[in-house]
């Protein structure tokens, strides 16, 4: 038997290449039949430029859904047809969208339980569990990521927030399991695994603490930490296995990790990469102008291209993979250390993982702007909780919301992307602000200032920008202005939530895991 994965781009109705999403065809044995996805005849033939880059479980899940697709429309399952696209196969795409969002769903309603009522007002819209299931199930990235955009992060992120929502509830081997299957299912979830392995190890193999609230050596458990061991290496092994079988895991590993792609996706997260490439882009611009530097000797690719690729930095040092983990390894590890000597229970690992998840997307090679989610939907979590937590989070989905915009760029999106954010953005603040009110308010002048300068920074790139003679001649500086503006608001919630992690005191009571 022969296990190939074959990729292909779709594209929406309006020919749109970001939107119709991608397919995958998992074909088993050498044939094709008339009602499977056809492959090339020759297994290393290159049929788009879009490569393998999920890993196996995702190419099962979506192996799956051409079963059902092929009574929608036959065509969309040949891979050949890159332009491809029909009614039917629109419908087929959002209707599966939706199916699989009931995961999501039922994540939201267990994690909802998970979340402490002290404070819940009399009005059920005061109550903090009805306010999380808004934030989360109208949460706005996710909607015009899955449903304009269309990708099937819905389920995977009801994957996610089950798990947590099982390790909140002491069900640690579930929430294991969970997560293992995640992660073959999409590896970016290895951002946060580190929280993962802590905490599991910190509060499921050590299965006492010290009144002070520091860990009973004696209380390690083998036991439990083969079971963790066997859950991880069964996953793995149902995922990888066949490829490692038939010597192919080493091509599925280098699909999975392309480096070659470069420091930054053809629009650029608003992370650290972007405030370093456009320090980069001033000093170039200003050497030019003052003849410091010698226009025939600048890369011809760059960063502002709009091209995924690798490139250069003219004036400051190109940036290398190994630097970007040696970054991010820095940028996790202090809380990764407070999650094992300030054990805080499920919240404290509920806040390292979202400190993994910022940290890595603020310093991680070839950061997707989508990856901002993996931060934005457990933070909604915390924010009901604690009115500090409330602060980080608005500041933190305002932004990280905001700067999704660039994903949808047509003339008919630009209305509903600026509608559907200003109704999350003002449900998300005043029903948190009505939940806090005895408490300070949720923002400073300062903090105030720059969210209210998101307003004159869309006027000006999408109605001032296009009218000036700039847009020849600097192209780039719309999504520049978006990147770099929202990445200061990022890093700023990173950096007072890790404030906050660093300052809490510990639990200091003894607690039976």
């Amino acid at each position: 038997m022969r296990i190939r994965l074959v990729r292909s781009a779709r594209r929406c109705g309006n020919g749109c290449p970001r939107s119709g999403g991608v397919w995958w065809k998992l074909v088993l044995g050498s044939g094709a039949r008339g009602d499977s996805p056809q492959m090339p005849s020759h297994p290393h033939l290159a049929t788009s430029e879009w490569t393998l880059d999920y890993p196996p479980f995702f190419a099962w899940f979506e192996y799956a859904l051409s079963h059902v697709a092929k009574y929608f429309d036959q065509e969309m399952l040949n891979i050949h047809n890159l332009n491809y696209s029909s009614s039917r196969t629109l419908l087929f795409q959002r209707f599966s969208v939706i199916f699989t969002d009931a995961l999501f769903v039922y994540a939201v309603h267990e994690c909802c339980k998970c979340i402490d009522g002290k404070k819940a007002g009399k009005e059920l819209t005061e109550k903090p569990k009805f306010i999380l299931s808004v934030l989360l199930l109208w949460n706005f990235g996710l909607l015009i990521v899955d449903h304009i955009h269309f990708q099937y992060n819905g389920f995977l992120f009801g994957l996610m927030l089950l798990s947590i929502a099982r390790l909140f509830q002491k069900r640690h081997m579930e929430g294991a399991l969970l997560f293992a299957v995640l992660l073959h299912f999409k590896h970016i979830y290895l951002y946060v695994a580190p929280a993962y392995g802590i905490y599991l190890l910190r509060s499921y193999c050590f299965t006492a603490n010290k009144p002070d609230g520091s860990i009973r050596w004696n209380s390690f458990s083998f036991i439990r930490l083969i079971s963790l061991g066997l859950i991880v290496f069964l996953v793995s092994a149902l995922s990888l296995g066949p490829f490692l079988a038939l010597n192919q895991l080493p091509q599925v590993l280098s699909r999975l990790f392309p480096f070659k792609r470069g420091l930054c996706h053809a629009y650029w997260a608003p992370n650290f990469w972007a405030l370093y490439n456009a320090l980069d882009k001033v000093l170039s611009v200003i050497g030019l102008e003052l003849k410091l530097l010698d226009p025939n000797k600048i890369p011809k690719a760059s960063m502002t291209s709009g091209l995924v690729q690798q490139f250069q930095h003219t004036v400051l040092p190109s940036v290398t993979p190994l630097a970007t983990l040696i970054c991010t390894l820095m940028a996790i590890l202090p809380s990764v250390f407070c999650l094992w000597f300030k054990p805080q229970g499920p919240r404290g690992f509920l806040r390292c993982l979202i400190l993994c998840a910022l940290s890595s997307f603020l310093f991680g090679w070839h950061v997707h702007e989508k990856a901002i989610l993996l931060a934005v939907l457990p933070m909604s979590l915390l924010s009901v909780g604690k009115a500090g937590d409330a602060s980080i989070f608005l500041i933190l989905t305002t932004t990280g919301h905001y700067s999704l915009f660039p994903l949808l760029f047509t003339a008919p999106e630009l209305p509903i992307k600026i509608l559907l954010m200003l109704l999350f953005t003002i449900y998300s603040i005043s029903s948190l602000k009505t939940l806090f009110r005895k408490e300070k308010t949720l923002f400073n002048w300062m903090e105030t200032f720059y969210l209210l300068g998101l307003a004159p920074l869309e006027i000006f790139c999408e109605f001032v920008f296009p009218f000036t003679s700039w847009k020849l001649k600097y192209p780039f500086i719309p999504l520049l202005l978006t990147s770099v503006y929202c990445a200061v608001g990022i890093t700023y919630a990173w950096f007072r939530l890790y404030v906050s992690v660093l300052t809490d005191p510990p639990v200091g009571k003894t607690k039976k895991q």
